[in-house]
């Protein structure tokens, strides 16, 4: 700890040389970088950031002010959190080596006391010798008083030394040598490759929260054993997820639930079934069944869908969502159908990605696909020429990913159009020209496409018509607001943005269009929708806005449905009217700003109070998502949760293990919503392949993708599937299985 503080004031000394005359001669004391002396007095100091004037307490004070800690000093409100942290942790560092003073004096190891002095430095000063007429009484004053202390530190300690570090805080490196640094690195890397941790674990948002806490903890932090973790520490998680279902649940039963199954295939067909759970409060995970067996039979999945109803509640849902699969559907229908109580419908995600899938069917498409798909390939399987691309791009990629596969196709085909003039000026340049590959055939054959007006042409074309539906996709992606009161008006813009797009020639937009509207009245296309659309306030208020028999019709079916109380069903219909009008309430001044700012779900909770059966099933409504949202999924979980092998552990570890991981997902997903739907990715790596994207790319020379691990590549790659085969073994055995070598099998559709 000692070492750690002579650390922490050489630094500040080096920061402080630009000061000089602000710090009093010889300071050390960290916080002098952040606050300036008033008048030449150490006991007078002006924060640097919120120019506060401290009055006593000296540098102590300061740091008090600076790290937040109320009680002596108000906190500083214009401090970065960067600095905050470090003073946070600085002053746990000092607190625990108070303790350790003071513990020597109790039990006797020192002879001196070490009083802390408010000022800058710690001042060693040796015990009186107690010459009173009552030593007994003076030495148990000093005894209780330092007793006191301790308490205080000790709660000191509880509050700034223990607590979590804020997820987006940036490294706190300004008080770490590089030596220091550069060791913590290598000490993460060799635990991941040893452990064959895949390098992609890193991304979790939990990986610098644990870096965080450990720091907080200081020296000597033991990182809890096996039995700690798959005992104590498991069931504490899988309670703290326990009740983030309890508070989840309690929340449904005021606004409803949209009931999501999440089906996804594996490379090998085998299926499993994830069902997640949504409403305001955010998503959980409910279960998970592997489904192989049943897939196809619609009797079968309507037994499983009815089984996940009884234990959510009937009452308690509003939309139940699966994808577009044919026995899904059926089911799905069946459901609705035996309860008449809430809606089915096709997740709005599934149905874009099948009008994408059928856009690219078209014959223009195709060809313009299949061009892309040709440069891409030559490119990312020759070093030199990626390289070469990299230069010319500004070390841009190619490739991106969606959430689909469909949507990765053409995100991918922008990417290419989006470089264009860097692709022209690598085919023309001196360097191509002087390479081997401007003579080879494959080289002669991309750069004729490159240089080809009409595949861009046609790129332009197909991108206006796929562009709109992407963007409907990434709103349904996006957790900011429930989509059922916005996909109806999504889809009704993005049809005229193709319109728009082709300059109104009918000729060029009417393929798009029909395909576009096929599916959404045969898949997508629901009556809550349609009521979604009417009670959106931001939809309805707008001058553009127009009803039509459909979607009052669709209103009418969903007051029926979820309203069973017919008096209610009579209540709610009457009081229409008022909200048309903007009546009462919903003429409000503030109502009138909340239409377009505020969620809907919220606005009919504020203004709509004095008709409560419209407010409350308004609220329903308009609280549902209108598609399946998807968390990442970590396939080595995935082998260790459904792989046959892993039945040794008993079915309650089992379930925990399935419970805690994706509810942590759905958690990180819901702390940091992304506003793109996904990042460029290097296709080097396999996460393309992985997303079954391997027609754009394909494998490098000499490597089976099906039975590799990372740890055989040459290449830098980051994979998101496990690393090693001891992923998918039991945690008992010491040794690889021999019939497991095989990597985690990858969902194509995302």
């Amino acid at each position: 700890m000692v070492e750690t503080e002579e650390f922490f004031d050489a630094v500040s000394a080096t920061q402080q040389r630009d000061d000089q005359g602000l710090v009093p001669p010889r300071a050390t004391d960290p916080g002098w970088a952040h606050g300036v002396m008033v008048n030449g007095g150490r006991q007078k100091i002006k924060c640097k950031y919120c120019h506060k004037v401290i009055l006593g307490g000296g540098i102590s004070r300061l740091k008090q002010h600076l790290a937040g800690e109320r009680g002596n000093v108000t906190a500083c409100e214009e401090v970065p959190e960067g600095i905050k942290v470090q003073f946070q942790q600085h002053l746990g560092f000092k607190v625990l080596e108070k303790m350790k003073r003071q513990k020597r004096f109790r039990t006797g190891k020192s002879s001196s006391v070490y009083i802390d002095n408010p000022g800058e430095n710690d001042v060693k000063r040796k015990h009186p010798k107690v010459a009173s007429r009552r030593p007994e009484r003076r030495a148990k004053e000093v005894d209780e008083g330092i007793s006191y202390r301790v308490k205080k530190d000790k709660k000191h300690l509880n509050v700034t030394a223990i607590q979590p570090i804020p997820v987006a805080q940036p490294p706190i490196q300004s008080l770490v040598s590089q030596e220091c640094i550069d060791k913590a690195d290598m000490a993460i890397v060799k635990f991941m490759f040893d452990a064959g941790i895949p390098l992609s674990a890193s991304n979790s948002c939990y990986f610098q929260q644990m870096a965080d806490a450990i720091a907080a903890a200081g020296p000597g932090y033991k990182v809890p054993s096996y039995h700690s973790l798959s005992g104590t520490l498991e069931n504490r998680s899988a309670q703290e997820a326990e009740e983030l279902s309890r508070e989840w649940r309690k929340s449904c039963e005021m606004t409803g639930c949209t009931v999501m199954v999440d089906r996804w295939v594996d490379r090998t067909g085998r299926i499993v079934i994830n069902f997640f759970g949504y409403c305001s409060k955010g998503t959980v995970f409910l279960k998970s069944v592997v489904a192989t067996d049943i897939d196809k039979s619609s009797e079968a999945l309507l037994s499983l869908f009815d089984s996940v109803v009884q234990e959510v509640g009937p009452n308690n849902i509003v939309n139940f969502v699966t994808d577009v699969e044919p026995s899904y559907k059926a089911a799905g229908k069946e459901l609705m159908r035996r309860y008449r109580t809430f809606f089915w419908s096709a997740s709005g995600a599934s149905c874009i990605d099948l009008m994408l899938e059928e856009i690219e069917k078209m014959d223009e498409v195709k060809e313009v696909m299949a061009k892309a798909k040709r440069i891409t390939r030559f490119v990312y399987n020759n070093s030199w020429v990626l390289d070469l691309m990299r230069k010319k791009t500004g070390e841009r990629n190619i490739i991106r990913l969606g959430i689909t596969k469909y949507a990765s196709n053409f995100l991918t085909l922008q990417s290419i159009v989006s470089l264009k003039e860097p692709l022209h000026q690598m085919f023309t340049s001196d360097t191509w020209m002087q390479s081997s590959f401007s003579k080879q055939s494959v080289g002669l054959v991309v750069g004729d496409i490159v240089m080809d007006p009409r595949f861009w042409s046609f790129s332009d074309q197909t991108i206006k018509a796929t562009q709109p539906l992407l963007a409907v996709l990434h709103l349904l992606d996006s957790e900011d607001r429930p989509s059922v009161g916005l996909i109806y008006d999504a889809m009704e813009k993005a049809k005229r943005s193709i319109i728009t797009g082709f300059d109104d020639n009918e000729s060029m937009y009417l393929p798009y269009l029909a395909v576009i509207d096929r599916i959404w009245q045969e898949e997508l296309h629901s009556p809550l929708h349609a009521a979604g659309y009417y009670l959106n306030p931001s939809i309805f208020y707008h001058p553009s806005f127009s009803t039509n028999k459909v979607i009052r019709k669709g209103l009418l079916d969903c007051i029926e449905t979820l309203e069973t109380n017919l008096t209610a069903q009579v209540t709610i219909t009457g009081h229409i009217k008022f909200y048309e009008d903007a009546v009462g309430d919903f003429g409000r001044p503030m109502a009138l700003r909340g239409r377009e700012s505020l969620d809907p779900a919220t606005w009919w909770s504020l203004y709509a109070s004095d008709y409560s059966d419209l407010q409350r099933f308004a609220v329903r409504v308009l609280s549902q998502t209108s598609s399946i949202i998807r968390c990442k999924r970590s396939l080595s979980i995935f082998e260790l949760m459904h792989l046959k092998k892993r039945n040794r552990l008993d079915r309650q570890r089992l379930n925990n293990l399935i419970f805690v991981h994706y509810n942590l997902r759905l958690q990180e997903r819901q702390d940091a919503i992304k506003s793109t739907i996904r990042d460029e990715y290097d296709s080097l790596c396999f996460e393309a392949i992985d997303a079954g994207m391997d027609d754009w790319v394909e494998d490098p020379a000499g490597v089976e993708h099906e039975d590799c691990t990372w740890m055989d590549l040459t290449l830098p790659c980051e994979r998101t599937a496990a690393a090693s085969p001891k992923d998918v073994c039991d945690d008992s055995m010491d040794d690889y299985c021999s019939d497991d070598r095989k990597c985690i099998d990858v969902n194509k559709d995302m």
